[in-house]
């Protein structure tokens, strides 16, 4: 069971109760996956990172994500519908549909529809507590998430283990920053991104937007090969007198944005394919979008193993991103404000100098009459004393709650649930308790370091885990097999 603190919540208790439950189910690897999110989930609490009612397994998707994003009409739905084979997803030449749509398996026969409600609240889908996320974009829009979302479900077998999301297109001017949002939300989130643009439509240069949010802004990732950028409805062009033109026109319109390596797959729909008449044309075009098609329906059974390993890859990520990115950029915060209170103090201790050096002036005692007048009223002096020390430590804590506030409001707020919260995190760093000599963040030392490490070093053990069930570098497992197989066994691998 998932170890909770007694300031855990019990919504998010319940929450990872039921995803470690689903995990187990599913895939053991990802069980100790699950483990090591937990244990760096106990660091955050201490630093401050996180939030007790916050998960950095709630952060990522569990179940295999494959996003289709593109312009309007540019064949999404169309393609959706012919891969699971059935009219889930309506189709048309204008915008369709303005709403984010997760499909996922039902047992059902017919399909379900669920409001965007249904992902809102639970951690198990990748759109769990977007609302937060809209809300950013503009107040009072989180609450209208059924405007922006919906669940659907299909009994297609191949769709079992699987979500697929199909976006509203990006050239609508309506709701265009909660879009856009949402739709980085999900790129960031998915295993797999079909980026469709539309052949009919010659002059790419027309979508700049579009290409600059889908092309230019994807091509420099660390994930860049988990896109794949999808030239639909190519038969449109067939009856071009140079249909190469057209692709040559999007292959110049990306290159401009980046990307300059990479497949370029051009497709079509035959069941709404136009009616091409030369027969060696025909051949062609059908020859290309065949194998295209196959590429991409290959990899896209194949999420299911990239969603292991990226699932296990991003423990060490995230570790290594506390380490280096995190924890030194909280220190800086730290450093400035500790030398910002610094010189506050000085200034106070001049000032408190300066007005007790007045009185004793206007006193008309000098140096040697104090100490006599101390030493005759022992009590009174160490009143006095007390007094100006207290006067002091009032201004200090005073200054430094200031100075706190001041270099809170210019950290960059924390980028949504689950991830490390900079804010939070100096604060806490910075409580009346803590000496302003202390660089170190709360719950951060050579302990918190030698459990990163192991952390880092389990994920490696699960990577190998996975290496030796989806691969068999030496042939044994291979040879063993077929041993056990003449020997009328059954070998379980």
């Amino acid at each position: 069971m998932w170890p909770f603190t007694l300031r855990t919540t019990k919504r998010l208790k319940s929450m990872l109760s039921k995803l470690e439950q689903h995990i187990t189910m599913e895939n053991s690897v990802l069980s100790e996956a699950l483990v090591s999110y937990k244990q760096l989930d106990q660091l955050a609490y201490r630093m401050g990172l996180l939030s007790r009612d916050e998960s950095f397994a709630l952060r990522i998707a569990w179940w295999p994500m494959i996003s289709i994003l593109g312009t309007f009409s540019s064949g999404k739905s169309t393609f959706i519908n012919d891969y699971l084979g059935q009219d889930l997803q309506t189709t048309g030449n204008q915008a369709v549909d303005d709403k984010f749509t997760v499909i996922c398996f039902g047992g059902e026969g017919e399909p379900r529809v669920l409001p965007g409600m249904a992902l809102n609240g639970d951690a198990r889908f990748p759109f769990y507590q977007i609302s937060r996320e809209i809300e950013k974009v503009a107040e009072g829009e989180g609450r209208r998430i059924d405007s922006f979302l919906q669940l659907k479900t299909s009994n297609a077998d191949h769709i079992k283990r699987k979500i697929i999301i199909d976006s509203p297109g990006f050239d609508a001017d309506a709701q265009r920053n909660s879009i856009l949002r949402i739709s980085s939300h999900i790129i960031d989130l998915s295993d797999l991104v079909l980026l469709f643009f539309d052949a009919r439509h010659p002059e790419p240069g027309a979508m700049q937007d579009t290409l600059n949010h889908l092309v230019e802004a994807t091509v420099g990732r660390q994930d860049a090969n988990k896109f794949m950028y999808i030239l639909n409805q190519i038969d449109t062009a067939a009856r071009e007198d140079n249909p190469e033109d057209v692709v040559g026109a999007w292959q110049r319109a990306l290159a401009q944005k980046g990307l300059t390596a990479g497949r370029f797959f051009t497709i079509y729909n035959e069941k709404a394919s136009v009616q091409i008449d030369d027969e060696t044309r025909k051949a062609r075009f059908q020859s290309k979008r065949d194998a295209d098609l196959a590429d991409i329906t290959d990899r896209m059974a194949e999420v299911e193993v990239e969603r292991s390993y990226r699932i296990v890859g991003g423990i060490e990520k995230l570790a290594k991103y506390i380490e280096e990115s995190i924890i030194p950029e909280l220190k800086g915060y730290i450093s400035r404000w500790r030398t910002r209170v610094l010189w506050g103090d000085a200034v106070f201790a001049v000032l408190i100098a300066v007005i007790a050096g007045a009185g004793l002036s206007a006193s008309g005692m000098d140096h040697n009459q104090l100490m006599a007048w101390a030493t005759a009223n022992k009590v009174l002096a160490i009143a006095a004393a007390v007094a100006i020390f207290g006067l002091y430590l009032s201004l200090h804590f005073w200054w430094r709650r200031k100075v706190a506030r001041k270099i809170e409001k210019r950290i960059p707020e924390q980028k949504g649930p689950g991830d490390p919260n900079l804010r939070l995190a100096f604060r806490n760093s910075v409580r009346f308790n803590r000496s302003v000599f202390q660089l170190d963040p709360v719950g951060w030392g050579k302990r918190t370091i030698r459990k990163m490490e192991s952390i880092i070093q389990s994920a490696n053990q699960q990577t190998e885990l996975l290496n030796d069930r989806y691969t068999d570098p030496s042939g044994k497992r291979t040879e063993l097999a077929t041993l056990d197989s003449m020997n009328g066994g059954e070998l379980k691998i």
